[in-house]
């Protein structure tokens, strides 16, 4: 049995298979980091490889925080009824790992991201690794699995709904019945998909 077999179950439930203060303390070190905080290795090489990291040249790994929670609304303070406020009950249209995978993708511009995975969460924040690849490497260029992200039209990735978590967020993973109004996008069906 591979250690990565090993590392896989015990990240199924971390609460039960790592030790109280080593996840704690190590949740409260990422708290006072950075916002985007670069990374020589992943936390998770079992997750991280399942979206396609591979120890090579020209891969990036951040780190990032988002805060948890449902979508906060501000409270207006003109008459209305309270059920017609609009604070309570909305939904957000991303998820927050798409948030994360958009802001790292904001910070290093000349970067493509390719996937994200979950690392922790604490009472105030969620943490995600994102993968980031060079496009300009030319270790990433000769590369047969890595050379697509190259192209021209892989730019914005992020931000146009294209990695794995994206795709999620926009129901391109369910097929068949009920499924008639998500393509070829939410916005071509006036967003009757979702």
């Amino acid at each position: 049995m591979g250690v990565t077999k090993y590392v896989r179950s015990a990240w199924k439930n971390p609460k039960q298979s790592m030790e109280p203060r080593h996840r704690t303390g190590r949740m409260a070190e990422w708290r006072h980091q950075p916002v985007f905080q670069r990374i020589d290795k992943p936390t998770r090489i079992d997750a991280a490889r399942r979206v396609g990291y591979r120890a090579k040249q020209g891969v990036v790994i951040c780190r990032t925080r988002v805060r948890r929670g449902g979508l906060r609304k501000g409270v207006v303070n003109m008459k209305r009824k309270p059920s017609k406020a609009g604070v309570t009950k909305i939904t957000m249209a991303k998820s927050i790992q798409r948030i994360a995978e958009e802001r790292v993708s904001r910070r290093y511009p000349n970067l493509r991201v390719l996937n994200s995975y979950w690392v922790g969460e604490d009472g105030k924040n969620k943490f995600f690794e994102v993968i980031l690849l060079d496009p300009n490497h030319p270790v990433v260029k000769a590369d047969s699995q890595w050379s697509w992200i190259t192209e021209n039209h892989q730019k914005g990735r992020a931000m146009r709904g294209m990695t794995s978590a994206g795709k999620r967020g926009r129901g391109l993973y369910n097929k068949g019945k009920g499924a008639e109004k998500l393509r070829p996008s939410l916005n071509a069906n006036k967003n009757r998909g979702k």
